[in-house]
């Protein structure tokens, strides 16, 4: 199902001024909307922006703002100078679903001539999404995963692999460990949560496992993360070792105990790829990951890459 850019029509155009006032151009843009989705979450604050090309003291500009085409809303705000210009903002949130757009309108005064902005347009989606939906809402999910190094799937669609990134975001974010997509993580990333926190930036390109959030990080040559997977490490009767390691053997494809593309750190420890990813500590020791991450994994890690072996708070 392929998904619209958003779009702008014109909301009109200026009318001719008289002699005795001010003509030029009125503009509009939206603010904190999700990246190059063109869509918000129902009830999530967003704002418009605008310019008036000539600033005439006392300007004020009314937004008219449709739903499925209803108005639903007309605030007026007051225009600002810069410099030559006038400028503008409002901060909107709207209920529902649907096609939003936005116009802004300077009534003709004695001083300034009637302008109309072209209009700005958005989605407006509901903040949750279902496995195998294809919607604007999981567009939005995924720009806001993916900024922070999680690893999503086709684009637009609810899949496998978008569903392990919300579960390793859940980790992160001390939320339910489960691959439902929800108000509660969409509030969640909107609050900034489920960061991962580079312990040792100095390393350069290394591996950090956190035991205590369950999950693993891959992170780049400035010391900057590039991925993050869930893991499941070894269980309370095999635990994984804390410790700083190095990766000293690799071996592909899938051996005779069902670990699969494994980088071997400490003795018989690796991190592999296995059937079984529990939400917690499992293993006999090894960091599991998800069989459809591995194969990426073993292509980033090399022999003697560093791996980190922590928990939160702890010191190795």
């Amino acid at each position: 199902m392929a998904i619209p850019a958003a779009a702008s029509a014109s909301g009109g155009a200026p009318r001719s001024a008289a002699a005795h006032t001010a003509s030029g151009a009125l503009t509009l843009r939206g603010t904190n909307v999700n990246g190059d989705v063109g869509a918000v979450l129902s009830y999530a604050r967003w704002g418009v922006r605008g310019v008036v090309s000539n600033y005439v003291a006392g300007q004020r500009v009314t937004l008219h703002v449709f739903r499925n085409g209803a108005l639903i809303l007309s605030p007026t705000v007051a225009v600002r100078r810069d410099g030559a210009h006038g400028v503008f903002a409002a901060s909107l949130s709207l209920a529902g679903v649907g096609r939003v757009s936005v116009e802004a309108i300077h009534f003709a005064t004695a001083a300034q001539a009637r302008l109309v902005s072209p209009r700005f347009s958005l989605w407006l989606v509901a903040p949750d999404v279902n496995p195998g939906e294809v919607s604007y809402a999981v567009r939005i999910l995924q720009y806001q995963l993916s900024v922070r190094h999680f690893v999503v799937g086709a684009p637009g669609v609810y899949d496998a692999q978008t569903q392990q990134a919300v579960l390793t975001f859940r980790k992160l974010a001390g939320l339910v460990r489960n691959d439902v997509a929800n108000a509660a993580v969409f509030e969640a990333l909107a609050a900034g949560a489920g960061v991962f926190t580079v312990r040792y930036p100095s390393q350069g390109r290394h591996v950090e496992a956190d035991l205590t959030h369950q999950v693993l990080a891959l992170i780049g040559a400035g010391g900057v993360v590039q991925r993050i997977y869930q893991i499941s490490s070894g269980k309370p009767s095999t635990p994984t070792q804390l410790g700083m390691y190095r990766v000293y053997w690799k071996e592909w494809g899938t051996n005779s105990d069902g670990m699969v593309d494994s980088n071997f750190f400490n003795g018989g420890d690796a991190i592999h790829g296995y059937a079984e990813v529990p939400t917690y500590a499992a293993s006999h020791g090894c960091l599991r990951v998800w069989i459809p991450d591995a194969a990426s994994i073993y292509a980033w890690v090399r022999v003697g890459t560093p791996v980190d072996v922590y928990y939160r708070g702890m010191p190795i």
